[in-house]
């Protein structure tokens, strides 16, 4: 199975900001997210690969995680680059790029990618994980993906099989899993924005 990752809290998050290519560190409060998200993970089984995008937030948490596999890193796995909108703070982005973004997901920010470029990535990586019987996510162990908002919502609609603009109506948390296994042939999504419970002390 594929278990994917979103990183745990980085500062930008905590303040507001759309986070896209920025770097941005976990905060205290987004690695003890990441400590309690262990446990579901090992919940699931063995984990044979751990792949993380390469921004500092998602490969913090792999390393938080401590999985006892070495960290890959794929670029197709970074989060979608807003351009002249990285880093700005959400409530303040002008209402009319929202909606050019909500209709059009060839929509492309000055400087950026649009949701049509990052699905095509992130399909690409998820097909090569899934390709082969007794392999990558359909071997007997599982593949961690740590990653970001946009590329797992992303996965969800290629298992899904459903275009970018679904995007819109998913909702994920920091520090949450998501999981894609394999059936009949096809992607099959098993869960979606599985986050632990707070008082959880392990």
């Amino acid at each position: 199975m594929l278990l994917l990752l979103r990183h745990g809290e980085a500062v930008g998050n905590a303040e507001g900001l759309l986070l896209g290519r920025s770097e941005s560190s976990l905060t205290d409060r987004g690695r003890l997210q990441v400590d309690r998200l262990r446990s579901l993970v090992a919940a699931k089984g063995p984990v044979g690969r751990v792949v993380s995008s390469p921004l500092e937030r998602a490969r913090c948490t792999a390393e938080v995680l401590d999985l006892d596999v070495p960290i890959e890193i794929d670029e197709r796995w970074t989060e979608i680059d807003y351009g002249r909108f990285d880093g700005e703070r959400l409530s303040e982005m002008p209402s009319e790029v929202w909606r050019a973004w909500r209709k059009d997901p060839g929509y492309r920010p000055a400087g950026g990618e649009t949701l049509l470029e990052l699905g095509a990535r992130v399909r690409v990586a998820c097909e090569e994980l899934f390709s082969d019987d007794g392999r990558g996510a359909r071997a007997g162990q599982h593949v961690v993906v740590v990653s970001h908002v946009s590329p797992i919502k992303a996965a969800v609609g290629w298992a899904l099989g459903v275009d970018e603009c679904a995007a819109w109506r998913m909702w994920l948390a920091t520090a949450s899993m998501s999981v894609i296994g394999w059936g009949a042939g096809t992607p099959v999504l098993r869960c979606y924005n599985v986050v632990p419970q707070e008082g959880r002390a392990d």
